[in-house]
């Protein structure tokens, strides 16, 4: 899996519209509103590195209010999260 953080950049007064709208692409997993030097990030996750292009030039930059994008390629996590087990709902089975 490929991970991207995208910083974006949108006109102040469609925050929540764009937001809305970049969560409903595909291979968007998540979008925050932030505050500090940028207005919203987009976590971005696919399969194949082509992908990323298709993702963010060819969906998030396209978005009405999407001002610019500065995107960074994951390399490697250093966190002990593990998305599995997020979606497991607890349910562990018996040893």
């Amino acid at each position: 899996m490929i991970t991207a953080i995208v910083l974006i950049d949108c006109a102040a007064d469609s925050i929540p519209e764009v937001a809305e709208k970049l969560a409903d692409i595909n291979g968007v997993s998540e979008v925050y509103s932030v505050a500090g030097g940028v207005d919203l990030i987009a976590i971005v996750r696919v399969r194949e590195f082509d992908q990323i292009a298709d993702v963010i030039a060819g969906g998030i930059s396209k978005v009405d209010g999407v001002i610019s994008t500065d995107t960074h390629i994951a390399f490697r996590a250093y966190s002990q999260h593990d998305l599995e087990e997020a979606f497991a709902i607890g349910l562990r089975e018996s040893d």
